[in-house]
Protein backbone atom coordinates (compact mmCIF):
# COMPACT_ATOMS: atom_id res chain seq x y z
CA UNK A 1 0.00 0.00 0.00
CA UNK A 2 1.43 3.36 -1.01
CA UNK A 3 2.23 6.12 1.45
CA UNK A 4 2.76 8.89 -1.07
CA UNK A 5 5.12 11.51 0.37
CA UNK A 6 4.40 10.44 3.94
CA UNK A 7 7.77 9.42 5.34
CA UNK A 8 7.76 5.99 6.99
CA UNK A 9 8.92 7.22 10.45
CA UNK A 10 5.75 9.31 10.67
CA UNK A 11 3.67 6.11 10.59
CA UNK A 12 3.51 4.06 13.80
CA UNK A 13 1.18 1.07 14.32
CA UNK A 14 -0.08 1.21 17.90
CA UNK A 15 -1.16 -2.42 18.14
CA UNK A 16 -0.58 -5.82 16.52
CA UNK A 17 -4.03 -6.22 14.96
CA UNK A 18 -4.03 -7.54 11.41
CA UNK A 19 -3.88 -4.84 8.74
CA UNK A 20 -6.54 -6.48 6.54
CA UNK A 21 -10.20 -5.38 6.78
CA UNK A 22 -12.54 -7.40 9.00
CA UNK A 23 -16.05 -8.53 8.04
CA UNK A 24 -18.56 -5.74 8.41
CA UNK A 25 -15.96 -3.00 7.84
CA UNK A 26 -17.51 -0.14 5.90
CA UNK A 27 -14.93 2.64 6.11
CA UNK A 28 -11.52 3.76 7.30
CA UNK A 29 -11.81 5.91 10.42
CA UNK A 30 -9.60 8.93 10.97
CA UNK A 31 -9.94 9.78 14.64
CA UNK A 32 -9.01 13.45 14.65
CA UNK A 33 -7.84 14.81 17.97
CA UNK A 34 -4.68 16.93 17.97
CA UNK A 35 -4.45 17.99 14.30
CA UNK A 36 -7.73 19.79 13.75
CA UNK A 37 -7.47 20.66 10.06
CA UNK A 38 -8.60 19.26 6.72
CA UNK A 39 -5.47 20.16 4.76
CA UNK A 40 -1.70 19.71 5.19
CA UNK A 41 -2.56 16.79 7.47
CA UNK A 42 -0.48 13.62 7.08
CA UNK A 43 -2.89 11.55 9.18
CA UNK A 44 -5.87 12.52 7.03
CA UNK A 45 -4.01 11.91 3.77
CA UNK A 46 -2.76 8.54 5.03
CA UNK A 47 -6.32 7.53 5.95
CA UNK A 48 -7.55 8.52 2.48
CA UNK A 49 -4.75 6.62 0.78
CA UNK A 50 -5.44 3.49 2.84
CA UNK A 51 -9.16 3.76 2.18
CA UNK A 52 -8.61 4.09 -1.56
CA UNK A 53 -6.39 1.03 -1.54
CA UNK A 54 -9.11 -0.91 0.33
CA UNK A 55 -11.92 0.38 -1.87
CA UNK A 56 -13.59 2.10 1.09
CA UNK A 57 -14.64 5.64 2.03
CA UNK A 58 -13.14 7.67 4.89
CA UNK A 59 -14.96 8.95 7.96
CA UNK A 60 -13.40 11.62 10.19
CA UNK A 61 -14.55 11.72 13.82
CA UNK A 62 -13.87 14.12 16.67
CA UNK A 63 -14.87 13.49 20.28
CA UNK A 64 -15.92 16.71 21.97
CA UNK A 65 -15.84 16.18 25.71
CA UNK A 66 -17.07 18.27 28.61
CA UNK A 67 -14.32 19.38 30.97
CA UNK A 68 -11.23 18.87 28.82
CA UNK A 69 -8.26 19.09 31.25
CA UNK A 70 -7.82 22.73 32.35
CA UNK A 71 -9.82 24.07 29.39
CA UNK A 72 -12.54 26.72 29.61
CA UNK A 73 -14.94 28.59 27.33
CA UNK A 74 -12.06 30.62 25.84
CA UNK A 75 -10.36 27.48 24.54
CA UNK A 76 -13.55 25.71 23.48
CA UNK A 77 -14.90 28.63 21.45
CA UNK A 78 -11.68 29.06 19.46
CA UNK A 79 -11.56 25.30 18.86
CA UNK A 80 -15.21 25.16 17.74
CA UNK A 81 -14.55 27.89 15.18
CA UNK A 82 -11.79 25.73 13.74
CA UNK A 83 -13.91 22.56 13.78
CA UNK A 84 -16.66 24.36 11.87
CA UNK A 85 -14.17 24.97 9.09
CA UNK A 86 -13.00 21.34 9.24
CA UNK A 87 -16.58 20.12 8.73
CA UNK A 88 -17.09 22.33 5.67
CA UNK A 89 -13.71 21.51 4.14
CA UNK A 90 -14.19 17.76 4.54
CA UNK A 91 -17.63 17.92 2.98
CA UNK A 92 -16.06 19.52 -0.10
CA UNK A 93 -13.75 16.49 -0.23
CA UNK A 94 -16.73 14.05 -0.03
CA UNK A 95 -15.70 13.01 3.49
CA UNK A 96 -18.16 12.82 6.35
CA UNK A 97 -17.22 14.60 9.56
CA UNK A 98 -18.75 13.31 12.79
CA UNK A 99 -18.72 15.43 15.93
CA UNK A 100 -19.82 13.37 18.92
CA UNK A 101 -20.32 14.48 22.49
CA UNK A 102 -18.02 12.35 24.59
CA UNK A 103 -14.48 11.57 25.62
CA UNK A 104 -12.25 11.33 22.53
CA UNK A 105 -11.16 7.73 23.14
CA UNK A 106 -14.72 6.57 23.86
CA UNK A 107 -15.99 8.14 20.63
CA UNK A 108 -13.14 6.59 18.65
CA UNK A 109 -13.88 3.13 20.09
CA UNK A 110 -17.57 3.49 19.29
CA UNK A 111 -16.91 4.27 15.63
CA UNK A 112 -14.10 1.72 15.33
CA UNK A 113 -16.81 -0.96 15.30
CA UNK A 114 -17.55 -0.28 11.63
CA UNK A 115 -13.99 0.50 10.55
CA UNK A 116 -11.46 -1.55 8.66
CA UNK A 117 -8.65 0.57 10.08
CA UNK A 118 -8.36 3.34 12.66
CA UNK A 119 -5.91 6.15 11.89
CA UNK A 120 -5.12 8.88 14.40
CA UNK A 121 -2.83 11.86 14.65
CA UNK A 122 -0.30 12.27 17.44
CA UNK A 123 -0.54 14.09 20.75
CA UNK A 124 2.33 14.40 23.22
CA UNK A 125 0.63 15.18 26.50
CA UNK A 126 0.02 12.53 29.12
CA UNK A 127 -3.74 12.24 28.67
CA UNK A 128 -3.44 12.27 24.87
CA UNK A 129 -1.07 9.31 24.97
CA UNK A 130 -3.36 7.47 27.37
CA UNK A 131 -6.36 7.95 25.06
CA UNK A 132 -4.40 6.43 22.17
CA UNK A 133 -3.21 3.51 24.28
CA UNK A 134 -6.81 2.81 25.29
CA UNK A 135 -8.07 2.86 21.70
CA UNK A 136 -5.21 0.69 20.48
CA UNK A 137 -5.83 -1.87 23.23
CA UNK A 138 -9.60 -2.07 22.80
CA UNK A 139 -10.52 -1.23 19.20
CA UNK A 140 -10.13 -4.78 17.94
CA UNK A 141 -8.81 -3.23 14.73
CA UNK A 142 -5.44 -2.08 13.55
CA UNK A 143 -4.72 1.40 14.95
CA UNK A 144 -2.07 3.52 13.24
CA UNK A 145 -0.72 6.83 14.52
CA UNK A 146 0.56 9.31 11.94
CA UNK A 147 2.75 12.19 13.05
CA UNK A 148 1.66 15.52 11.58
CA UNK A 149 2.20 17.95 14.47
CA UNK A 150 5.97 18.39 13.99
CA UNK A 151 8.19 18.68 10.94
CA UNK A 152 10.69 15.98 11.96
CA UNK A 153 9.34 13.14 14.16
CA UNK A 154 10.62 13.37 17.71
CA UNK A 155 12.29 9.94 17.79
CA UNK A 156 14.06 10.65 14.49
CA UNK A 157 15.69 13.73 15.99
CA UNK A 158 16.68 12.12 19.30
CA UNK A 159 15.98 9.02 21.36
CA UNK A 160 16.41 10.87 24.65
CA UNK A 161 15.51 14.08 26.42
CA UNK A 162 17.76 16.82 25.08
CA UNK A 163 19.49 19.23 27.44
CA UNK A 164 19.06 22.42 25.41
CA UNK A 165 18.44 23.85 21.96
CA UNK A 166 22.16 23.70 21.22
CA UNK A 167 22.17 19.91 21.65
CA UNK A 168 19.00 19.34 19.64
CA UNK A 169 19.75 21.79 16.80
CA UNK A 170 22.40 19.78 14.90
CA UNK A 171 20.41 16.57 15.27
CA UNK A 172 17.31 18.28 13.93
CA UNK A 173 18.97 19.94 10.94
CA UNK A 174 20.58 16.64 9.97
CA UNK A 175 17.11 15.37 8.98
CA UNK A 176 15.34 18.56 7.94
CA UNK A 177 15.76 18.24 4.17
CA UNK A 178 14.13 14.80 4.24
CA UNK A 179 10.99 16.10 5.96
CA UNK A 180 10.68 19.65 4.63
CA UNK A 181 8.63 18.33 1.73
CA UNK A 182 5.16 19.43 0.65
CA UNK A 183 2.43 16.91 1.40
CA UNK A 184 0.48 15.58 -1.58
CA UNK A 185 -3.32 15.89 -1.36
CA UNK A 186 -5.16 12.68 -2.28
CA UNK A 187 -8.75 12.67 -3.52
CA UNK A 188 -11.09 10.20 -1.85
CA UNK A 189 -12.28 7.61 -4.39
CA UNK A 190 -15.46 6.88 -2.45
CA UNK A 191 -17.77 9.42 -0.80
CA UNK A 192 -18.80 8.84 2.81
CA UNK A 193 -21.30 11.70 3.02
CA UNK A 194 -24.37 9.42 3.04
CA UNK A 195 -22.85 6.61 5.08
CA UNK A 196 -24.72 5.09 8.03
CA UNK A 197 -22.52 4.92 11.12
CA UNK A 198 -22.67 2.79 14.26
CA UNK A 199 -24.78 4.33 16.97
CA UNK A 200 -23.68 4.38 20.58
CA UNK A 201 -23.88 6.15 23.90
CA UNK A 202 -22.44 9.39 22.53
CA UNK A 203 -24.80 11.58 20.49
CA UNK A 204 -23.84 13.39 17.31
CA UNK A 205 -23.69 17.15 17.71
CA UNK A 206 -25.40 19.46 15.23
CA UNK A 207 -22.89 20.39 12.49
CA UNK A 208 -25.23 23.03 11.07
CA UNK A 209 -25.29 24.75 14.46
CA UNK A 210 -21.52 24.38 14.75
CA UNK A 211 -21.06 26.20 11.45
CA UNK A 212 -23.70 28.87 11.93
CA UNK A 213 -23.34 29.66 15.63
CA UNK A 214 -20.48 28.01 17.56
CA UNK A 215 -21.38 30.08 20.62
CA UNK A 216 -24.82 28.42 20.71
CA UNK A 217 -23.17 25.00 20.51
CA UNK A 218 -20.83 26.00 23.32
CA UNK A 219 -23.90 26.76 25.44
CA UNK A 220 -24.92 23.11 25.15
CA UNK A 221 -21.67 21.87 26.69
CA UNK A 222 -20.74 21.60 30.36
CA UNK A 223 -17.76 23.94 30.18
CA UNK A 224 -16.08 26.28 32.67
CA UNK A 225 -17.33 29.75 31.65
CA UNK A 226 -15.21 31.78 34.06
CA UNK A 227 -12.88 32.87 31.25
CA UNK A 228 -14.62 34.41 28.22
CA UNK A 229 -13.79 33.92 24.54
CA UNK A 230 -11.51 36.36 22.73
CA UNK A 231 -13.45 38.03 19.92
CA UNK A 232 -10.37 39.63 18.36
CA UNK A 233 -8.95 36.20 17.44
CA UNK A 234 -10.84 33.84 15.15
CA UNK A 235 -10.06 30.14 14.96
CA UNK A 236 -9.55 28.07 11.83
CA UNK A 237 -7.06 27.17 9.12
CA UNK A 238 -8.23 29.78 6.64
CA UNK A 239 -7.73 32.62 9.13
CA UNK A 240 -4.36 31.24 10.26
CA UNK A 241 -3.02 31.14 6.72
CA UNK A 242 -4.27 34.64 5.95
CA UNK A 243 -2.63 36.03 9.09
CA UNK A 244 0.63 34.24 8.38
CA UNK A 245 0.89 35.42 4.79
CA UNK A 246 0.29 38.98 5.97
CA UNK A 247 2.99 38.54 8.61
CA UNK A 248 5.52 37.44 6.00
CA UNK A 249 4.63 40.34 3.73
CA UNK A 250 4.55 43.04 6.40
CA UNK A 251 7.02 41.97 9.09
CA UNK A 252 9.54 39.44 7.81
CA UNK A 253 11.97 42.09 6.52
CA UNK A 254 12.86 43.11 10.09
CA UNK A 255 11.48 40.25 12.19
CA UNK A 256 14.71 39.49 14.03
CA UNK A 257 15.16 43.15 15.02
CA UNK A 258 11.59 43.55 16.30
CA UNK A 259 10.72 40.14 17.71
CA UNK A 260 11.80 41.13 21.25
CA UNK A 261 10.06 44.51 21.16
CA UNK A 262 6.58 43.99 22.62
CA UNK A 263 5.35 47.43 21.60
CA UNK A 264 5.43 46.30 17.95
CA UNK A 265 3.14 43.92 16.07
CA UNK A 266 5.96 41.95 14.44
CA UNK A 267 4.58 38.59 15.57
CA UNK A 268 2.91 35.81 13.58
CA UNK A 269 0.26 34.81 16.17
CA UNK A 270 0.63 31.20 15.03
CA UNK A 271 1.08 29.63 18.47
CA UNK A 272 -2.65 29.46 19.16
CA UNK A 273 -3.33 27.89 15.75
CA UNK A 274 -0.51 25.40 16.22
CA UNK A 275 -1.87 24.56 19.66
CA UNK A 276 -5.15 23.31 18.20
CA UNK A 277 -3.54 21.82 15.12
CA UNK A 278 -5.42 24.29 12.93
CA UNK A 279 -2.30 25.00 10.90
CA UNK A 280 0.53 22.68 9.95
CA UNK A 281 4.05 23.51 11.16
CA UNK A 282 5.29 22.01 7.88
CA UNK A 283 3.11 24.40 5.88
CA UNK A 284 4.44 27.35 7.91
CA UNK A 285 8.05 26.24 7.41
CA UNK A 286 7.54 25.83 3.67
CA UNK A 287 5.95 29.28 3.41
CA UNK A 288 8.99 30.80 5.11
CA UNK A 289 11.37 28.67 3.06
CA UNK A 290 9.68 29.79 -0.15
CA UNK A 291 9.68 33.51 0.71
CA UNK A 292 13.01 33.95 -1.06
CA UNK A 293 12.53 37.70 -1.44
CA UNK A 294 12.94 38.09 2.34
CA UNK A 295 16.36 38.36 4.04
CA UNK A 296 17.92 35.00 4.91
CA UNK A 297 18.76 36.00 8.47
CA UNK A 298 15.14 37.03 9.16
CA UNK A 299 13.77 33.77 7.76
CA UNK A 300 16.36 31.77 9.71
CA UNK A 301 15.40 33.57 12.91
CA UNK A 302 11.75 32.64 12.52
CA UNK A 303 12.53 29.06 11.55
CA UNK A 304 14.69 28.68 14.66
CA UNK A 305 11.63 29.47 16.79
CA UNK A 306 9.17 27.41 14.74
CA UNK A 307 11.37 24.36 14.27
CA UNK A 308 14.20 24.01 16.77
CA UNK A 309 12.57 25.66 19.79
CA UNK A 310 9.12 24.19 19.20
CA UNK A 311 10.42 20.71 18.54
CA UNK A 312 12.67 20.94 21.60
CA UNK A 313 9.42 21.41 23.54
CA UNK A 314 7.98 18.27 21.93
CA UNK A 315 11.14 16.38 22.84
CA UNK A 316 10.79 17.59 26.43
CA UNK A 317 7.18 16.55 27.08
CA UNK A 318 7.63 13.26 25.21
CA UNK A 319 10.62 12.11 27.24
CA UNK A 320 9.50 13.75 30.50
CA UNK A 321 5.99 12.29 30.30
CA UNK A 322 5.65 11.72 34.05
CA UNK A 323 6.64 15.17 35.28
CA UNK A 324 6.70 17.78 32.48
CA UNK A 325 4.22 19.82 34.53
CA UNK A 326 5.99 19.37 37.86
CA UNK A 327 8.68 21.37 39.64
CA UNK A 328 10.73 18.17 39.78
CA UNK A 329 11.24 18.35 36.00
CA UNK A 330 13.66 21.27 36.39
CA UNK A 331 17.38 20.51 36.09
CA UNK A 332 19.14 19.53 39.30
CA UNK A 333 21.34 22.63 39.23
CA UNK A 334 18.27 24.88 38.95
CA UNK A 335 16.40 23.33 41.85
CA UNK A 336 19.59 23.35 43.94
CA UNK A 337 20.32 27.04 43.42
CA UNK A 338 16.70 28.03 43.99
CA UNK A 339 16.63 26.00 47.22
CA UNK A 340 19.76 27.75 48.42
CA UNK A 341 18.03 31.12 47.94
CA UNK A 342 14.51 30.14 48.96
CA UNK A 343 14.76 32.08 52.23
CA UNK A 344 16.16 35.26 50.66
CA UNK A 345 14.17 38.36 51.46
CA UNK A 346 11.81 39.45 48.67
CA UNK A 347 11.32 43.19 48.23
CA UNK A 348 7.77 42.54 47.00
CA UNK A 349 5.54 39.53 47.67
CA UNK A 350 2.12 39.21 46.04
CA UNK A 351 -0.77 36.84 46.55
CA UNK A 352 -2.33 34.77 43.78
CA UNK A 353 -5.33 37.15 43.74
CA UNK A 354 -3.11 40.23 43.40
CA UNK A 355 -1.20 38.68 40.52
CA UNK A 356 -4.35 37.57 38.71
CA UNK A 357 -5.84 41.05 39.13
CA UNK A 358 -2.64 42.68 37.79
CA UNK A 359 -2.20 44.65 41.02
CA UNK A 360 1.57 44.92 41.41
CA UNK A 361 3.92 47.90 41.60
CA UNK A 362 5.20 47.20 38.06
CA UNK A 363 3.07 48.78 35.29
CA UNK A 364 4.76 46.73 32.57
CA UNK A 365 4.08 43.44 34.31
CA UNK A 366 0.51 44.53 35.01
CA UNK A 367 0.05 45.27 31.31
CA UNK A 368 1.35 41.83 30.41
CA UNK A 369 -1.04 40.20 32.86
CA UNK A 370 -3.96 42.23 31.47
CA UNK A 371 -3.00 41.21 27.95
CA UNK A 372 -3.08 37.56 29.03
CA UNK A 373 -6.37 37.77 30.94
CA UNK A 374 -8.26 39.68 28.27
CA UNK A 375 -6.74 38.52 24.97
CA UNK A 376 -5.43 35.02 25.71
CA UNK A 377 -2.10 36.13 24.31
CA UNK A 378 1.08 37.78 25.52
CA UNK A 379 4.07 38.91 23.51
CA UNK A 380 6.77 36.25 23.89
CA UNK A 381 9.36 38.62 25.36
CA UNK A 382 6.85 39.71 27.98
CA UNK A 383 6.06 36.06 28.77
CA UNK A 384 9.67 35.63 29.87
CA UNK A 385 9.58 38.82 31.93
CA UNK A 386 6.20 37.83 33.40
CA UNK A 387 7.45 34.43 34.57
CA UNK A 388 10.69 35.77 36.01
CA UNK A 389 8.84 38.34 38.09
CA UNK A 390 6.46 35.75 39.54
CA UNK A 391 9.55 33.86 40.70
CA UNK A 392 10.87 37.09 42.24
CA UNK A 393 7.57 37.98 43.96
CA UNK A 394 6.57 34.59 45.41
CA UNK A 395 7.76 33.22 48.75
CA UNK A 396 8.83 29.81 47.43
CA UNK A 397 10.23 28.84 44.02
CA UNK A 398 8.03 25.76 43.67
CA UNK A 399 5.01 27.89 44.55
CA UNK A 400 6.05 30.39 41.87
CA UNK A 401 6.41 27.58 39.33
CA UNK A 402 2.86 26.35 39.91
CA UNK A 403 1.46 29.88 39.91
CA UNK A 404 3.00 30.47 36.49
CA UNK A 405 1.71 27.21 35.13
CA UNK A 406 -1.81 27.61 36.50
CA UNK A 407 -2.21 31.16 35.17
CA UNK A 408 -0.63 30.16 31.87
CA UNK A 409 -3.04 27.27 31.36
CA UNK A 410 -6.10 29.18 32.51
CA UNK A 411 -5.80 32.24 30.27
CA UNK A 412 -3.57 31.57 27.26
CA UNK A 413 -5.24 30.26 24.11
CA UNK A 414 -2.03 28.32 23.51
CA UNK A 415 -1.71 27.16 27.13
CA UNK A 416 -1.70 23.51 28.17
CA UNK A 417 0.67 22.38 25.42
CA UNK A 418 4.35 21.39 25.08
CA UNK A 419 5.46 24.95 24.33
CA UNK A 420 3.71 26.20 27.45
CA UNK A 421 5.24 23.64 29.78
CA UNK A 422 8.64 24.30 28.27
CA UNK A 423 8.24 28.08 28.37
CA UNK A 424 7.29 28.10 32.05
CA UNK A 425 10.12 25.70 32.82
CA UNK A 426 12.59 27.96 30.99
CA UNK A 427 11.80 30.80 33.41
CA UNK A 428 13.09 28.49 36.16
CA UNK A 429 16.19 27.19 34.36
CA UNK A 430 14.91 24.49 31.99
CA UNK A 431 16.95 24.35 28.74
CA UNK A 432 19.13 27.18 30.06
CA UNK A 433 22.51 27.46 31.80
CA UNK A 434 23.71 28.88 35.10
CA UNK A 435 24.23 32.65 35.23
CA UNK A 436 25.79 35.06 37.72
CA UNK A 437 24.45 34.35 41.19
CA UNK A 438 22.12 36.88 42.83
CA UNK A 439 19.53 37.04 45.60
CA UNK A 440 16.28 35.08 45.18
CA UNK A 441 17.20 33.81 41.68
CA UNK A 442 20.46 32.14 42.59
CA UNK A 443 22.03 31.20 39.24
CA UNK A 444 18.74 31.39 37.31
CA UNK A 445 18.70 33.95 34.50
CA UNK A 446 17.40 37.32 35.74
CA UNK A 447 15.29 39.91 33.91
CA UNK A 448 14.78 43.44 35.20
CA UNK A 449 12.47 46.37 34.62
CA UNK A 450 15.50 48.48 33.68
CA UNK A 451 16.61 45.90 31.14
CA UNK A 452 13.16 45.93 29.60
CA UNK A 453 13.27 49.70 29.30
CA UNK A 454 16.69 49.58 27.63
CA UNK A 455 15.74 46.93 25.09
CA UNK A 456 12.18 47.98 24.25
CA UNK A 457 9.60 50.72 24.71
CA UNK A 458 7.38 49.24 27.40
CA UNK A 459 5.33 52.41 27.89
CA UNK A 460 4.15 52.03 24.31
CA UNK A 461 3.40 48.40 25.08
CA UNK A 462 1.18 49.46 27.99
CA UNK A 463 -0.74 51.76 25.64
CA UNK A 464 -1.10 48.95 23.11
CA UNK A 465 -2.53 46.63 25.76
CA UNK A 466 -5.04 49.30 26.82
CA UNK A 467 -6.30 49.45 23.22
CA UNK A 468 -6.51 45.66 22.93
CA UNK A 469 -8.42 45.30 26.19
CA UNK A 470 -10.96 47.91 25.05
CA UNK A 471 -11.34 46.09 21.73
CA UNK A 472 -11.93 42.75 23.46
CA UNK A 473 -14.50 44.19 25.84
CA UNK A 474 -16.40 45.80 22.98
CA UNK A 475 -16.32 42.53 21.06
CA UNK A 476 -17.70 40.53 23.99
CA UNK A 477 -20.53 43.00 24.36
CA UNK A 478 -21.32 42.76 20.64
CA UNK A 479 -21.40 38.95 20.71
CA UNK A 480 -23.67 39.00 23.78
CA UNK A 481 -21.36 36.96 25.96
CA UNK A 482 -22.72 36.00 29.35
CA UNK A 483 -20.34 34.17 31.68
Amino acid sequence: MATRLIQDPRIQPLNDAAPSPTPGAHYVLYWMQQSQRAEDNHALEYAIQQANDLGLPVVVAFGLMDGYPEANARHYYFMLQGLAEVAAALERRDIRFVLRHGNPDAVALELAAGAALVVTDRGYLRHQKEWRRNVAANAGKRVVQVETDVVVPVEVVSVKREYAARTLRPRFHKHLSTYLVELTTTAADHSSLGLDLPAGDHPDLDLALLQSDPLALLDRLDVDRSVPPVPIFEGGTRVAKRIFRAFIEEHMDDYDHKRNKPQTDAVSHMSKYLHFGQVSPLWLALEIDNSVDKPDNERDSYLEELLVRRELAMNFVHYAEDDYDSYTTLPDWARKTLAEHADDEREHVYSWAELEAAETHDPYWNAAMREMVHTGYMHNYMRMYWGKKILEWTNTPDGAFHRCLDLNNKYFLDGRDPNSYTGVGWCFGLHDRAWTERDVFGKIRFMSKGGLERKAKPREYVEKVDRLVAEVEAGLEEMGWEG
